[in-house]
């Protein structure tokens, strides 16, 4: 849903283009709601040549004290040109407080 002039948010398919940010807005809403668990960010975005987009979002699992050992999982999304998610998987779960050895 990109925004209009006046601030209000348009549908692709109304003449304009979802931006990233609406996109991101949605998707991570939409996969809270699916997963009953809170999506912290996104560490990726990008849209594909088809105009559906392609993220990768961070979502708390399981909280812990301290919060650096709460549970983290890292989900590739799909979301579509409208905005709607279509598809996504849990790629990977880590602790908060670990960095990945790369």
């Amino acid at each position: 849903m990109a925004n209009t002039p006046d601030g209000q948010d348009k549908k692709a398919g109304e003449g304009q283009p979802l931006r990233a940010a609406s996109v991101i807005r949605a998707a991570m809403q939409q996969l809270s709601e699916l997963l009953a668990q809170p999506a912290e960010g996104v560490s990726s975005c990008e849209r594909g040549e088809d105009g559906d987009w392609h993220l990768s979002v961070e979502v708390l699992e399981l909280a812990r004290v301290p919060d650096t050992v709460s549970l983290l999982a890292s989900y590739e999304v799909e979301v579509d040109a409208e905005g709607e998610l279509i598809g996504y998987r849990r790629t990977r779960r880590y602790e908060r407080g670990r960095a990945d050895r790369r």
